[in-house]
Order: structure tokens, then C-alpha cells, then sequence
């Protein structure tokens, strides 16, 4: 009987220990993960802070709703025709896009099996997500603007744009349907529905809102590219009236001209504060739709 409770205490020792060292290495982690992302907060806060500090006096409404004026060009006046020129960008590249994107996501996640071209789609649409955005310029250059003869216009920049975006949108909305509890598919299929009815009637309204920030996500990363409108769109000075073969102004490339020219450094400074809170208004609303889909 000894033997047997002294085998049991140093059984229940060890479990102990054990324990003890897992509950102290999780601890570890735990408090790495916090530690990175409180180190991402404060990098965030301080960019905000710094260009609030630099820009904060010039972005006034008369700087957003006024166009660029002195010279050099841009040393006085407002971004109104930059503001336009980025949301047209970002419209025609969003609309060239985000039916074929969600198209190509339904027939990954919905009606492709394990096969070698859907492990080659699947291989070429991430590699196109990384690449250079200059390489996807210099492509929408020699395609939309040379070969196409669209010129340096709003078009061809906002269809390099597009495929700029394609990638992130297929990835978002593909991830968005394989999220959806795969219950649903098997009791459908169960029941003798049709893939498609409960594709329709199931599946994506489920994976709606997630697909609606993965839209949104894509709008910033557009919204904030600057080297495929600079060889396909952008000019120093338009009007940015909407038409479709002329070339208009950009948020991200009249800082780029502010900046690397010095033609003003507060005004380059407030135009970044403006595509930043642009950029962060964009990428809140998605957090809040995928937060409505969690909670659905």
C-alpha cells in the first residue's frame, strides 16, 4: 500500500509539473501576441501623431474642397481633384474586378474539387497577390495604354487597379464561403437541394458581410497604390471631371509630386494625414462588417 500512494503522489508530482510548465509557456506566448500587438498600436498612434503634428494644420475644409493653386503647383490651394480622381480610380477598379473576383471565389470554395488545376489556380492567384505593384503598372502600360490605345487616362489606370485588387478580392470571398459552417451543405444535399439553391439561398448570404469587407479591404489597397497609376493614370494637374480617356489626380501621387519635389512639405504632410484617415475609415467598416458576420 505505501509503494502504491508513493507511486500515486509522485504521479500526481509530475502531472503537476507538467502542468505548471504548460500553464508558465503559455503565459510566454500569451504575452508575446499582447506585446506584438501593443507594439503595432503605438507604431500606428505615433504615425498618427506625427502627422497630425506636421500636417493637422492644413488639412482644413478648405483644403479638401478646394483645387491646387500657386507655384509651384500645389503650394497653396486644397486636394478636391486628387479626392475625386482616387475615388474614380478605386470605383472602375472595384467594378472591373469584384464580379469575376467572386465568381472565381465561388467555383474554388463551391464547385471545384481537389484537382491539379484548382491546386494551379489556387497557386497562380496567390502568386499574383504578391506581386510588385510597379510590375502590375508597367503591364497596364504596355497593355491598356499602349497596346489598347486608352493613353495615360482614368481607364487604363483604373483596370490596372483592377488587377491590382483581383487576387486579394478571390482570396477574401473564397475564405469568406469556406468559413460558412459546412452543416449547412451536407443537411442541404441531404434534403435533395440543389448546390446552387443553397449556394444562393444559404451560403452567400451568410458570407456576405465578410465578402462586402473584403471589398472594402480591396478599395484601400487601391485607394493607397501609387506606382500602377503613375505610368497608367495619374497627372500633376487635371480636373479629374470623370472622363474615362483623360488623365486625373490622385491622393497617393500628388503626395509623392509634394514630397520628392519639396513643394510643400505641409501640404504633402496633410495630404498623407488625409489618405491615412481615408485608409482607416475604409479599413474600420470592414472590421465592423466581419464583426456583424461573427455575430450572426
Amino acid at each position: 500500500m505505501a509503494v502504491t500512494k508513493y507511486t500515486a503522489r509522485a504521479a500526481d508530482y509530475k502531472t503537476g509539473k507538467a502542468n505548471l510548465r504548460r500553464c508558465f509557456r503559455d503565459l510566454i506566448w500569451l504575452s508575446l501576441f499582447w506585446a506584438s500587438g501593443l507594439v503595432i498600436l503605438f507604431i500606428l498612434l505615433g504615425i498618427l501623431a506625427y502627422l497630425l503634428y506636421r500636417g493637422g494644420s492644413s488639412l482644413t475644409w478648405e483644403f479638401i474642397t478646394s483645387a491646387p493653386a500657386g507655384f509651384p503647383l500645389g503650394t497653396q490651394g486644397g486636394v478636391l481633384p486628387a479626392i475625386r480622381g482616387t475615388f474614380y480610380l478605386v470605383l472602375i477598379a472595384v467594378a472591373a474586378s469584384a464580379v469575376p473576383g467572386i465568381i472565381t471565389a465561388v467555383y474554388l470554395a463551391e464547385q471545384a474539387g481537389q484537382t491539379k488545376f484548382i491546386g494551379l489556380l489556387n497557386l497562380t492567384i496567390q502568386c499574383m497577390a504578391g506581386v510588385p505593384s510597379i510590375i502590375t503598372g508597367l503591364f497596364g502600360y504596355s497593355f491598356f495604354v499602349l497596346h489598347l490605345g486608352f493613353g495615360i487616362s482614368l481607364l487604363a489606370g483604373g483596370l490596372a487597379l483592377g488587377i491590382m485588387i483581383f487576387p486579394v478580392i478571390v482570396i477574401t470571398a473564397r475564405d469568406a464561403l469556406l468559413a460558412v459552417n459546412e452543416q449547412y451543405r451536407l443537411a442541404g444535399t441531404a434534403l435533395g437541394v440543389s448546390r446552387w439553391y443553397i449556394l444562393c439561398k444559404i451560403i452567400f448570404p451568410r458570407a456576405t458581410p465578410a465578402i462586402i469587407s473584403g471589398l472594402l479591404l480591396a478599395m484601400g489597397y487601391a485607394a493607397g497604390a501609387t506606382a500602377p497609376i503613375m505610368v497608367t493614370a495619374a497627372a500633376i494637374s487635371a480636373d479629374s471631371s470623370g472622363s474615362l480617356f483623360e488623365p486625373v489626380m490622385a491622393l497617393p501621387y500628388h503626395l509623392y509630386i509634394l514630397f520628392s519635389q519639396h513643394v510643400s512639405m505641409s501640404k504633402a504632410y496633410g495630404t498623407a494625414l488625409l489618405l491615412v484617415i481615408l485608409l482607416l475609415i475604409i479599413n474600420m467598416a470592414a472590421l465592423w462588417l466581419r464583426s456583424i458576420k461573427k455575430g450572426a
